[in-house]
């Protein structure tokens, strides 16, 4: 039965985790004959239809100035509650107005109602789903409790009230089992698990024009060995392992390239990261393109430039993140069939490394048996090759859209009675 689905979040845009899983979810819900309908401050989406609204974005001047006066403090003015619901009754009028509109028949909240950087859009979300029950996935990448930055406020209230909220409409779903447990245990919130996935039924389509385009444009030579640190330029990535790795091999050849930038999280890490490669004297190299979502990207022609065209020549992966919900660049490296080194993160421990991956380990610092066995395995193919295969096997059978659509299609039985 066809459903029109509402995608809903401050911004669908770019690259980062959100946006990509939600991508994802919306090509699975497409294959299957759904419309996808898109609400957010930012949108590039081109499969499906958008419905834009600039205050929903979490750098609206607005909200941010609600986040001056609310985060790092602990007592709210009333002309801060004011222009909260002032924002709030806005954005939920054009919730109402999008709905209507699109004749949305599910909503799925991508971690807007998991996070508070725009709290009066979450709010408006939470107010519309209590008053019309329509059927929402409340989508969890990650919560305000993870963030070191949310933990003082002046908004427990509201905070209390939408992070996330607890409505008989609404089923959650977290992508990691710690997720799972701190959600029961804080509110007493049933909710499923749900991984990030990759589409592994279906090998990368990859633009050979494109991908050399971007080395050239990146400066390596054909001579140059490519380490990709596939992640935005923020203190949890731990790039500065990455830093050590190519330090400590010592090979004039060997590139660091970060392929995104900075981000949401201020710009101070950026700095030290290229401070110390200078120090270390790494050969770092920056994108100086911001990147499109590869599944938003037609792949034709000239096009701009996407995650699927950096993946392609790289030689070696450094994931050392200190931190990570799940880890889209985990699947990405693997989808690729590259060679990693990845940090033992929570996550990883406790939901990735039991399921049997072939890769080279760190645990939280490095080791001259580490950065030996990097410098072996990028003389041995005929390793990696073993490597990669068995890896990208594992991996179709856990994290591919398979698994994705058994999962949804529990949901909307629940909803409507039949599946996708």
């Amino acid at each position: 039965m066809e459903k029109n689905i509402g995608f809903i979040s401050t911004r669908f845009a770019g690259t980062d985790g959100v946006t990509l899983e939600s991508s994802k979810w919306a090509e699975v819900a497409l294959r299957y004959g759904h419309n996808v309908f898109w609400f957010g401050g930012e949108l590039d989406r081109k499969n499906g239809k958008n419905f834009l609204v600039p205050e929903a974005h979490f750098k609206y001047s607005g909200n941010q100035a609600i986040n001056d006066k609310i985060f790092g403090k602990q007592i709210r003015e009333l002309s801060t509650t004011n222009r909260i619901h002032d924002l709030k009754n806005h954005l939920k009028n054009k919730i109402r107005e999008y709905i209507k509109e699109f004749s949305i028949d599910i909503i799925i909240a991508e971690n807007v109602l998991s996070i508070p950087m725009q709290i009066p859009l979450s709010m408006a979300l939470t107010e519309t789903i209590a008053e019309t029950q329509i059927p929402t996935i409340a989508h969890h990448h990650d919560f305000y409790w993870e963030r070191t930055r949310f933990m003082v406020n002046a908004v427990c209230d509201y905070i209390n009230m939408t992070f996330p909220p607890r409505l008989p409409s609404i089923e959650h779903v977290v992508i990691n089992s710690a997720a799972q447990e701190e959600l029961a245990h804080r509110f007493g919130l049933s909710s499923i698990v749900i991984p990030n996935v990759q589409d592994f039924e279906n090998p990368p389509s990859v633009n050979e024009e494109r991908t050399r385009r971007l080395r050239q444009s990146l400066g390596l030579s054909a001579e140059d060995v490519m380490f990709l640190q596939p992640t935005r330029i923020v203190q949890r990535k731990g790039i500065e392992h990455a830093l050590d790795i190519v330090s400590k091999l010592g090979n004039p050849r060997y590139k660091l390239v970060i392929s995104h930038e900075a981000g949401d999280e201020g710009f101070e890490y950026a700095e030290w990261i290229k401070e110390i490669a200078y120090g270390m004297n790494v050969d770092l190299r920056l994108m100086n393109t911001a990147l499109e979502d590869p599944w938003n990207n037609l792949g034709q022609g000239e096009g701009k430039f996407s995650l699927w065209d950096v993946y392609p020549h790289a030689d070696f992966i450094t994931f050392p993140s200190l931190y990570e919900g799940f880890g889209n660049a985990f699947l990405e490296a693997l989808y690729f069939r590259k060679p990693m080194l990845i940090n033992r993160y929570a996550t990883f421990v406790r939901d990735i490394e039991p399921l049997g991956f072939d890769l080279v380990v760190m645990d939280q610092y490095l080791t001259k048996t580490t950065i030996r066995a990097v410098g072996e395995l990028l003389n041995d193919a005929e390793r990696i090759n073993q490597m990669v295969d068995h890896n990208y096997e594992v991996a179709m059978r856990h994290y591919s859209y398979s698994v994705l659509l058994y999962h949804l299609n529990y949901l909307m039985i629940k909803f409507f009675g039949v599946d996708l």
